[in-house]
């Protein structure tokens, strides 16, 4: 079978990365059970708003990401991380030369369009006209536009419209619709009226062949001067949905030299974070920047206890930030500051702690919890490690996936529509 995945946001180098690598490994392991997979990716990394030197003056960039595998990484407009506009112009951009690309494709078989953004749900709106109807899964990684809304960054009355829009015709585009939480099924089955039987639930996880247990004691360590210090860290996005704020302020509770903080990461908000460490004074806050996920794996083995935090908002109680699945991985302790499936995730697995999102005080009372009782902080990072090695093991829930689209999408490869 060749399946055609639409992913703006599909890593170049996939584990030589920052950032997710969902979608790297499922379409490796895609090609090692003997199908093709032709990925259409943009060119702007998400996290850091830049684009490599090689795709400069290029409308469409061929290449190999492993056998089986071909990413056509499309043109999308280095405005991308200035602000809202700047974001919205690389969707639209990413749109046009992704239907460019689509010309070079020969005969899909079936096609996923894997959201945020939205627009790759007009993506496939087109590309399904250009291939007469091409089956199409239509995964939701995230509430567009909800999020967008309740964060803040949404808030003019025609893009709202506009989000709407695409979003219902995304899902009246869909053979079938994937989702990654619990709550998103719900959310699917009784605010969107999407039938039962053309929903499915394959969350994100771990990659166990990227993540496992680490020394304390590595190079992340020594580099940074830090010792045998308790060390906190948060790894990921540095946007206004991640709020990671709330961890600075933690940061500003530890009084003593006791303590590092570290935040893996880039994003719109990084340099206001840095401002605020140094009108503060502090001396425990460390700033990497851009990390490539190898080099994640042994931020996190060098760490005492990994956060997850987000913005206090409603919506962010349906997600699985992929974040927590590499923190289990690694066998660390974990602070969740978002309520939730994230909250119950981690109560089931018996790895952490839910703190009050936005709630630095709690937080940095948390971390201090933590830091006092090493005997606790391993018994929940093995504990943790376990329950991920169990349920959430991304080679598993790539069969599944594929399973599905064998068995359950792809005979229905006639149906245009999920019908309410």
């Amino acid at each position: 079978m060749h399946i055609l995945l639409v992913h703006q946001y599909f890593l170049e180098g996939g584990e030589n990365q920052a950032g997710g690598s969902r979608w790297n490994q499922m379409s490796r392991y895609f090609a090692e059970q003997g199908h093709k997979v032709s990925v259409l990716a943009g060119t702007v990394h998400y996290g850091t708003g830049k684009k490599l030197p090689k795709y400069k003056g290029h409308i469409v960039v061929k290449e190999e990401e492993c056998p089986g595998v071909t990413v056509y990484r499309c043109y999308v407009s280095e405005s991308y991380n200035k602000n809202f506009l700047g974001r919205f112009w690389g969707y639209i951009s990413f749109t046009l030369s992704s239907l460019f690309a689509c010309r070079k494709i020969k005969s899909p078989d079936i096609m996923i369009c894997t959201s945020p953004p939205l627009t790759v749900g007009l993506t496939g709106w087109a590309i399904r006209r250009c291939f007469r109807n091409l089956p199409m899964i239509f995964e939701v990684r995230d509430l567009w536009p909800e999020s967008a809304i309740d964060t803040g960054v949404l808030t003019n009355p025609l893009l709202k419209k506009l989000g709407f829009g695409l979003e219902k015709l995304s899902y009246r585009e869909s053979t079938w619709i994937n989702v990654l939480t619990p709550a998103f099924y719900d959310f699917m089955l009784k605010r969107k009226n999407i039938r039962k039987d053309r929903l499915s639930m394959f969350p994100n996880a771990a990659d166990l062949d990227i993540f496992s247990p680490g020394p304390r004691d590595n190079w992340v360590r020594k580099k940074y001067d830090i010792g045998d210090r308790f060390v906190a860290i948060y790894t990921g996005g540095l946007g206004v949905a991640n709020h990671v704020i709330q961890f600075v302020e933690a940061a500003r509770e530890f009084n003593d030299d006791s303590a590092r903080f570290i935040i893996a990461g880039d994003g719109m908000q990084r340099k206001m974070l840095e401002d605020k460490v140094k009108e503060w004074g502090l001396n425990n806050v460390i700033f990497t920047g851009f990390v490539p996920k190898r080099e994640v794996v042994d931020i996190c083995a060098a760490a005492d206890v990994c956060c997850a935090v987000l913005k206090k908002i409603d919506t962010f109680k349906t997600v699985y930030p992929n974040k927590v699945f590499d923190y289990m991985a690694s066998a660390r302790p974990i602070i969740v500051a978002i309520d939730g499936v994230a909250r119950k995730l981690i109560e089931d697995a018996q790895c952490g702690f839910f703190v009050e999102p936005e709630n630095s005080i709690q937080l940095a009372e948390t971390l201090k919890k933590l830091q006092a009782d090493s005997n606790l902080r391993k018994e929940m990072g093995q504990s943790g490690f376990s329950y991920v090695k169990k349920h959430f093991d991304r080679t598993k829930i790539a069969a599944q996936y594929l399973d599905t689209i064998e068995n359950e999408v792809f005979p229905h490869k006639h149906l245009c529509a999920v019908k309410p």
